[in-house]
């Protein structure tokens, strides 16, 4: 019996209990909840019995649980879709075999369709209704993750996974048999299709789906609607649902660009792509910048699908572009990523056809106009996609500069993440050129000119030998052909016969060498060589004549109609000819010089010279962009903006130095300061950029990895400053501190440079000592196991051939002393009568009566380690100093002078101390400073530390004598100890003790120091007699660390540096000076307060050299409150527009750090306005502004900006000229003002209103409204446009005509209170009564004008006179 109805599937699940239409099936009995199991047994029962096609008999059971899904326990639920599945299961392996059957009747094919469609339908419906469930499951008890409840379902949404894939593995199975021929002409209703989609997307919904766990049912639904939209016309749905889908669930991105791959790969559905494309591209501008326009899922897809499949996107990326012209930047984001990746792994390579270059130059132009896009994401994303298009080598080389300097331009961006991406890209473009990075654009310019002027000689070589061009035929003809034309017309015309004869008389020359013709070619050759020469009447007549001697040849025939016509065709047929013709014509022109095979090898060298020469001028223009990126670059290591860029702008300059680039090393550094750097980050990314460099040598062996150390060590270690060599002491330090097994062999090949056993420049024996010293810090046996060996070879007999070495050595030799070791045990000095001593001291001493400029600064190392390493240093000093004198008064007793003792060249004439050598008094002035220096050095820290060191002994023996104490004496000392006071008493009478020493002894008559004190102050007190620089330069700063020693020579001598540095010609001194006045106030500071004006004076000074040294001192001693900030900071701030950039930035950092403190800049910023602001001093009003910008930029606090308007407003009244009042405006306009600030500036009306006349003041004030203006409160943006309407009536009236709110409102109050009368007898006669009103607008008018209220008169006037601005300028000037 054959069915009689259909299963329809419905839109609605409830449709289906509702009568259908005809033959249409319709559920008969809803189960009731508690009923469901048994029928789920029957069902199940069926289902082994019959088979799948038991579903048309129990789908009532399925769908009353579908339709009670609310009121069914979870397990039925599952019980059901297991059924399902295996229904759907079986349907999709007996199917196949019914498909292939060629005897179906209509019954079982409509059969099979039933079963499929209710088995289909209702696994979807409830596998959507699960998934709900579990999402919602998920949600409700996520937090919670630690109850048993929490864990039970976990448990089940994974059993749910599972389910989920079985569920969707059998939906697969099924719909990728060709089912479509149950229905009726193979059209599968979408109702049908829909229900499967449906299910699809809803699981695509989960938050879940995109994570790795999820990967098995992401693949099946994949694959499952590749298989619908190929079968069963799904294309267009699946492209609008990807959309929507997108558009609502950000995190779906990634998973519908895999997804649409996989459609357009494996399955063949390219036009997808072009389908969703299109939809996003029609996108407007507007939508996409309404919120919940799923813009960052459009951009994150596109980006996504383009790294997956980037050829299938370029036929409709047209679509995107229009994309980068809107104001989404995210999308313009994902456009430009698009193209990265189109132009990474499609439009690459040599191998590219026209079209393909064509797009790539296109791309390339686009993503290039972007680097300049208005906003920073967008610029820094570009950065990146050029960073992998130079990586993948993707780049034109002819596009390399263009890129590059525009990569340098971005250096500059305000964006701190398109900096950073800028110098990421800069490291690749390095990384990866083409070109010699290793050579300068300096070292290439040479070469670059002798190339081009070679190429240029080839050139005119070539020139000289080129054959004459030959222009083809038809080119000349079509160029004689209008001309010609003319002649043949004027020829042809009827003449006179007077003409006709002249005509044949001119003619008899040329008729009688053409009888000479021999044939009808060398007529032709004939006409055509009139013709080429211009020669038109000629070869005219000539070719007439021709028809007449030859009438039988082709060539003439067409002349037997003479016309304009036939002529001219005649004519170009001989000019033109045949290519045969034209062959032979050319062998009349002058045959070329060249053989063909020398011609050719000419050309090939020509084109390697230019290609030689191009490749020159692009190696000299990238070298020119990494020269001025290095430069940047270089500067951003010292940013105060953020790590990230110091850290890219580290790793650059490991880059660049990595592949050998020229000037390299200047970053390399320039960045090594930074191991001080409070930001651990900067600190370790600058100690790996070292140890990348420096400290991981390649090489086979211990011995080379060794040896490419020390070299590359030694060569920073050139010309390096003294601080650059403080800093590779901590990298060095840490490197021997490792336990490397290369420690052993770098000191051996050190020992073995220093010592010369390997040949070796100066330089590098230097950088070898210094570096044994920097391993002494880490093992100190390296060097005090060799202080023989160091001092044979540098402090020996040779010595005073190389004081520089010596030098170094004494730095060495002083790393293994207890000041730079800083130890706290018992001190480690050597014997007064040990080798180095006397080493030190002999050079020294010899040194004084030499001229080497080298020798002052090995003195002051040796003096330093003498105080450092010897027992009684004191007593060798001492010693050192007699001998250095009586060297010097030898070396005068052998120039014939008569004083032969040192008092006497103290108190000597002019003319004798012009006999003396003025270098070397000078450096035995030098010698007896250092020696004062370090001597009270040497008691205030050594002497100091030992009595500390030696008292702490004692005490702590004495404690275990007496062993445990009473209780009494415990608490006691318990006490003291807590209150601070503990060896207080002991510490106090060694300071008094070593300060005694300072004040009586050291300079006590005994005492060889004080003997040279009177010849310091002499030298510095007479410039006149004692003019030589070096010497008066020795001898201010020897008598500066004479005043080191004691208050009461610093007393008696400050006068004197202070002139000094006043009156000084020499800039040296001046700014030795400065340092040592500016260590005197450390240490003296009551002495040096009344002199700090002083010290203020020299940041005007006239040399750059002096003001540089002037702010750097100030800076360390008001940082470190040394000197308390006042007013004169001014001078300070007038540094900010110095011509030097370097003093400009000194001073900026100053404020920068000043600033740090408490209030300090809004404390001082009052002073600094009115300092600057003076008439005397004359600044002009730029340099004013530019100044009170950068202070009032560390203004950033509500309160402060409000106080500092009312202080501002103040000053208006006290302010004299017209310039004072327009500087106080300017810097009102320039504080960041805020509500309160504004309402100050109300309320301080009085202040300024009658200076508002002047532009210079309403200008700034006007401009402060225009600021406050900008997203305000309607309410404050009210308040705003009245204050500045009364400041334009005011400036354009005058304050006298316009009425202040006050009078406004008290006129508008006497006018409503003030009531009709009616007039009675008699009041014509009453005394009219004072207006009260009137008694408050004189009061006013007389405090605002200025005048004397009670000389005023109450009678109107009878005229009127305006009181004009300008007089009121005029009264305020005086």
């Amino acid at each position: 019996m054959g069915m009689s109805w259909d299963f329809f599937v419905p839109v609605c699940i409830g449709d289906l209990v509702k009568t259908g239409g005809i033959n249409q099936y319709v559920v008969q009995d809803v189960v009731h909840p508690k009923q469901l199991p048994s029928h789920l047994t029957k069902f199940k029962v069926a289902l082994r019995n019959q088979g799948p096609l038991c579903i048309l008999e129990h789908f009532d059971t399925g769908y009353s649980v579908l339709q009670q899904c609310n009121l069914v326990e979870l397990g039925v639920k599952e019980d059901m879709l297991e059924i399902l599945v295996q229904v759907v299961s079986g349907l999709a392996a007996s199917l196949p075999v019914f498909l292939v059957s060629t005897s179906i009747s209509a019954a079982e094919r409509k059969e099979k369709l039933n079963a499929v469609k209710m088995s289909v339908f209702l696994l979807c419906k409830l596998t959507e209704t699960l998934e709900s469930y579990s999402c919602r499951q998920g949600i409700i008890t996520a937090p919670g993750k630690g109850n048993k409840k929490s864990k039970a379902v976990g448990e089940g949404l994974m059993q749910w996974d599972s389910e989920r894939e079985s569920v969707l593995q059998a939906l697969v199975q099924l719909l990728q048999l060709d089912i479509r021929s149950l229905w009726n002409l193979s059209l599968v209703e979408e109702e049908f299709i829909s229900c499967v989609t449906c299910c699809c997307y809803k699981l695509l919904e989960n938050s879940t789906i995109s994570h790795v766990k999820s990967k098995p049912t992401r693949d099946c639904i994949i694959h499952l609607l590749g298989v619908l939209i190929k079968k069963y016309n799904h294309l267009l749905g699946a492209s609008v649902k990807v959309i929507q889908l997108l558009q609502h669930f950000e995190q779906s991105s990634s998973v519908f660009a895999q997804a649409v791959s996989v459609w357009s790969t494996e399955y063949g559905i390219r036009a997808i792509i072009g389908e969703i494309m299109r939809e996003i591209g029609q996108k407007s501008s507007e939508e996409l910048a309404r919120e919940g326009s799923g813009v960052k899922a459009f951009a994150s897809f596109l980006s996504e699908l383009s790294s997956l499949v980037p050829e299938l996107m370029i036929p409709n990326i047209s679509v995107l572009i229009t994309h980068l012209e809107g104001e989404s930047h995210t999308m313009r984001v994902a456009v430009c990523e698009v193209l990265g990746e189109i132009l990474v792994r499609v439009l690459c390579g040599d191998g590219l056809d026209e079209s393909g270059k064509s797009d790539r130059n296109r791309f390339l132009d686009t993503l290039q106009e972007h680097l300049h896009d208005t906003h920073s994401h967008v610029r820094a994303r570009v950065l990146q996609v050029y960073t992998r298009i130079v990586n993948s080598k993707a780049l034109p080389l002819c596009r390399y500069s263009e890129v590059m300097e525009l990569a340098v331009g971005r250096l500059m961006d305000k964006s701190i993440n398109a900096v950073k991406s800028a110098i990421q890209l800069l490291a690749a473009f390095i990384a990866h050129n083409p070109y010699s990075c290793k050579l300068s654009s300096a070292d290439l310019k040479k070469p670059l000119e002798k190339e081009t002027a070679k190429l240029r000689e080839m050139k005119e070589k070539v020139a000289g030998k080129a054959p004459v061009a030959v222009i083809k035929a038809s080119e000349l003809w079509a160029a004689m052909e209008p001309e010609l034309l003319v002649t043949v017309r004027t020829e042809l015309e009827p003449t006179s016969e007077t003409a006709k004869e002249q005509q044949e008389n001119e003619d008899d020359g040329d008729v009688q060498e053409e009888k000479e013709a021999e044939d009808i070619r060398a007529t032709a050759v004939k006409i055509a060589q009139y013709l080429r020469v211009n020669k038109y009447r000629s070869a005219v007549r000539l070719c007439v004549k021709a028809h007449n001697w030859f009438p039988q040849s082709e060539m003439f025939a067409s002349l037997a109609t003479l016309t304009p016509d036939t002529l001219m065709e005649t004519l170009a047929l001989i000019f033109k000819g045949s290519d045969e013709d034209a062959a032979e014509l050319t062998q009349d022109l002058p045959p070329t010089p060249q053989k063909d095979g020398e011609k050719d090898g000419e050309d090939g060298e020509l084109k390697k010279q230019e290609m030689l020469v191009q490749y020159l001028r692009d190696t000299e223009t990238f070298a020119l962009e990494v020269e001025r990126a290095i430069s940047v670059i270089n500067n951003m290591l010292y940013w105060k903006t953020t790590s990230g860029i110091v850290q890219e702008a580290v790793q650059f300059c490991v880059t660049v130095c990595e592949f050998s680039v020229a000037n390299s090393i200047s970053g390399v550094r320039k960045m090594l300061p930074l191991v001080w750097s409070t930001d651990s980050a900067i600190k370790d990314a600058v100690v790996e950029a070292y140890r990348r460099l420096y400290l991981n040598p390649q090489g086979d062996t211990i011995r080379i990895k060794a040896q490419t150390l020390v070299d590359s060590l030694s060569e920073l270690m050139v010309d390096a400053s003294l601080g650059t060599i403080q800093c590779l002491e901590e990298i060095v330090q840490e490197f021997f501190g490792s336990g490397s097994n290369l420690q052993s062999t770098v000191v051996q090949i050190l020992w073995e440079r220093f010592t010369g056993k390997r040949e070796t420049s100066g330089l590098h024996r230097r950088a070898a000592v210094l570096l044994l010293g920097m391993a002494a810090r880490a093992e100190r046996e390296v060097v005090l196991g060799n202080l023989d060996t160091l001092c044979s070879v540098a402090l020996g007999e040779k010595v005073t051939e190389d004081f520089l070495l010596a030098r170094d050595t004494v730095i060495t030799i002083c790393s293994i002393t207890d000041h730079v070791r800083q130890s706290k045990s018992s001190p480690f000095r050597l014997p007064q009568d040990h080798q180095l001593f006397t080493c030190l001291t002999q050079a020294i001493a010899e040194g004084v009566v030499m001229e080497d400029p080298y020798w002052q600064s090995f003195m002051e190392q040796a003096v330093r380690l003498i105080y450092f390493l010897a027992e009684s240093p004191d007593q060798l000093c001492s010693w050192l100093l007699q001998r250095s004198a009586r060297l010097l008064l030898n070396q005068i007793a052998e120039g014939g002078e008569v004083n032969k003792d040192t008092a006497q060249v103290q108190d000597g004439s002019q003319e004798s101390c012009e006999q003396v050598n003025c270098v070397c008094l000078a450096q035995l002035l030098a010698l007896c400073g250092c020696v004062a220096f370090w001597q009270v050095s040497h008691l205030e820290r050594s002497v100091s530390a030992e009595l500390r060191r030696r008292r702490g002994e004692t005490e702590e023996r004495e404690e275990k004598e007496k062993g445990p104490s009473s209780k009494q004496a415990a608490n006691e000392s318990a006490m003291e100890e807590e209150l601070g006071l503990m060896g207080a008493s002991a510490e106090d009478t060694e300071a008094e003790l070593i300060k005694k020493i300072c004040e009586t002894e050291l300079l006590d008559e005994e005492n060889l120091l004080s003997a040279f004190l009177p010849l310091l102050v002499k030298v510095c007190s007479s410039p006149g007699h004692y003019s030589h620089p070096q010497l008066t330069t020795a001898a201010c700063l020897a008598l500066s660390q004479y005043m080191m020693i004691s208050p009461s020579v610093c007393e008696e001598n400050i006068r004197l540096m202070f002139t000094v540095l006043e009156r000084s010609s020499l800039p040296v001194v001046r700014a030795n000076t400065i340092i040592a006045l500016g260590d005197l106030t450390v240490r003296f500071p009551n002495i040096l307060e009344p002199w700090t004006q002083n010290l203020y004076a020299r940041l005007s000074d006239e040399v750059p050299s002096v003001r540089q040294t002037a702010v750097t001192v100030l800076t360390q001693l008001v940082l470190k409150d040394v000197l308390k900030v006042k007013g004169q900071v001014s001078e300070v701030a007038v540094l900010l527009i110095d011509p030097e950039p370097h003093i400009t930035s000194l001073a900026l950092n100053f404020f920068n750090e000043l600033a740090t403190k408490d209030n300090a800049i809004y404390n001082l910023l009052p002073d600094i306005i009115s300092r600057l602001s003076d008439p005397e001093r004359g600044m002009n009003t730029e340099d004013f502004n530019t100044i009170m910008k950068q202070l009032f930029s560390y203004i950033t606090k509500e309160r402060q900006t409000e106080s500092l308007v009312e202080k501002l407003c103040q000053r208006f009244r006290t302010a004299k000229t017209e310039r004072q009042w327009c500087d106080l405006a300017m810097s009102l306009s320039l504080l960041s003002m805020c509500e309160r600030g504004f309402k100050r500036l109300q309320e301080c009306w009085e202040c300024y209103s009658d200076k508002l006349t002047e532009p210079g003041v309403y200008q700034p004030l006007l401009s402060i409204t225009g600021k406050l203006r900008r997203g305000a409160k309607p309410q404050f943006k009210a308040q705003v446009d009245e204050f500045e309407k009364r400041l334009t009536a005011v400036h354009t009236k005058g304050l006298e005509n316009v009425e202040s709110p006050e009078m406004e409102e008290e006129n508008q109050r006497e006018r409503s209170v003030k009531k009709p009368r009616t007039r009675r007898a008699g009041d014509s006669f009453v005394t009219p009564q004072k207006s009260r009103n009137l008694f408050f607008l004189l009061a006013t008018w007389s405090i605002i004008v200025g005048m004397d209220f009670e000389r005023m008169s109450y009678e109107t006037p009878k005229v009127t006179t305006p009181i004009a601005r300008t007089s009121r300028r005029a009264r305020l000037r005086n």
